[in-house]
């Protein structure tokens, strides 16, 4: 049974993949994927491998601790998708694109990106009406991912739960109770931020 999980949850990685490469959203070999397990532990992309053309052989599985179980090397930025699966339980996938949109509002916003009044906000989880205020913080890029992830996790413990955040210049992380809904998200953001990209006269494309 263990096996099998892993093999449909890494499927489910190499079929977003594909999809988000395919919008521009994970250039070259940019970006990460990973599902959680009912074990605690992680499927995830290797490091390095062009997202696009992700097979499974390309999904690396990890302990609940985040040490890989077949000696591979996983994203450099496992860190960030550890400190996610311990704040929210109920997380099952972490999906981080280097989309153009996001990028672009971390450059225009600096801080945090504001979102109300968006049909799309009630695809976020928990979210049932176009008038709720949602705010996408935006963290300085860092190369040491432990201590990113450390900032993160003090933001949330000071202004509560998120959907998302941005590393600026960099690209967007969110999460869902599924590959589906985590991919969802991605989706809705990417729009709802070319949408506020645009009302300031700028635009991704």
């Amino acid at each position: 049974m263990k096996e099998a999980e892993f093999q449909e949850r890494a499927q489910e990685l190499v079929e977003v993949g594909r999809i988000l490469a395919a919008r521009g959203w994970m250039p070259a070999t940019s970006g990460n994927l990973s599902a959680r397990l009912a074990d605690g532990g992680l499927a995830i992309t290797v490091s390095g491998r062009p997202k696009g053309r992700l097979t499974v052989a390309d999904i690396v599985r990890l302990d609940a601790e985040g040490r890989p179980l077949d000696g591979r090397r996983p994203s450099a930025e496992t860190a960030l998708h550890l400190a996610i699966y311990r704040r929210y339980p109920h997380v099952q996938a972490v999906l981080h694109p280097h989309s153009p949109a996001a990028i672009l509002a971390s450059r225009l916003f600096r801080e945090q990106v504001v979102l109300t009044d968006h049909e799309l906000l009630k695809v976020l989880d928990g979210i049932h009406t176009h008038a709720e205020r949602v705010v996408v913080p935006i963290f300085p890029n860092d190369q040491d991912t432990e201590r990113l992830a450390r900032r993160v996790d003090a933001y949330i413990e000071r202004h509560g739960d998120i959907h998302a955040y941005i590393l600026a210049g960099h690209g967007l992380y969110t999460f869902g109770r599924s590959v589906e809904a985590a991919l969802h998200q991605v989706e809705a953001l990417e729009f709802m931020f070319d949408c506020e990209i645009r009302l300031y006269g700028a635009s991704p494309r």
